[in-house]
């Protein structure tokens, strides 16, 4: 505890464990934006080095809880139906990471958060945006594809596979076991990029370790609260949440 207040003041760290907290229950409700909650909220008061370094495991942890919420053999049927789109997103993140130096992060920010907020917008003013499941293998590629376009080059690519999952209207429990299969491979690279580069290192480590119960714990009664409301609620929530995901993407691509 001695090397955690060696980072942060006692009421910095409470404030970090209550952003936990929040970060939690929008993980266990519609199965995202834990990072993007806990990078924000703790990097409204710490150094954005130890905000990512405390993300890390909570991240690793509750993607990991959440593939595997309905055991292995859903999670493996999921990775079998959505294995075009998991293939091209992670063919072109491996590709895209390789030019992370040639477009401005900036750039590739507004160019995944303007059409997320639009999706957004339009499917909560009730436009009809849907695609009927299997109609287009095209489409599935090109969607992960462009994730992992944008993925390798800024590290977002959730909110693309969210409008994807969503326009199919899936099953909110899929809806959040793909993400989890997803995410899930995403913190695995994290960590071991992190662990390379110092972010987490000795000491952050355990920061990091601390927010892993409180997120756990939050994350368990948002999926129990998402188990009693029914489909049109789950869309609506995930859409409230992919908008606000959206609009932060263009704040930080216009003004961070």
């Amino acid at each position: 505890m001695e090397m955690i207040f060696d980072l942060m003041s006692p009421v910095q760290l409470a404030g970090a464990l209550a952003v936990a907290v929040v970060a939690g229950l929008v993980k266990g409700l519609v199965g995202f934006a834990l990072p993007m909650i806990l990078i924000s909220g703790i990097g409204s008061f710490a150094s954005p080095e130890l905000a990512l370094a405390g993300l890390i495991l909570p991240t690793l942890v509750t993607n990991g809880m959440q593939a595997l919420r309905h055991g292995p053999r859903a999670a493996m049927q999921s990775v079998s139906l959505y294995r075009v789109f998991l293939l091209a997103m992670l063919v072109m993140l491996l590709l895209s990471a390789q030019f992370v130096r040639v477009l401005p992060i900036k750039v590739m920010l507004l160019i995944i958060g303007v059409p997320i907020t639009l999706f957004a917008i339009l499917q909560l003013a009730g436009v009809p945006l849907r695609l009927a499941r299997g109609s287009s293998r095209m489409i599935e590629l090109v969607v992960g594809g462009f994730a992992g376009f944008i993925g390798g080059l800024s590290g977002v690519w959730g909110p693309p596979t969210i409008a994807y999952l969503t326009a199919l209207d899936t099953e909110k429990r899929e809806h959040v076991r793909v993400q989890g299969v997803i995410y899930a491979v995403g913190a695995v690279a994290l960590f071991a990029a992190h662990v390379g580069s110092g972010v987490l290192n000795a000491t952050t480590f355990w920061f990091s370790l601390i927010l892993v119960p409180p997120c756990v714990i939050a994350m368990y009664v948002g999926a129990k609260v998402q188990d009693r409301i029914n489909q049109a609620a789950f869309r609506q929530a995930t859409l409230v949440v992919l908008l606000i995901a959206g609009l932060n993407l263009l704040r930080r691509g216009l003004f961070a």
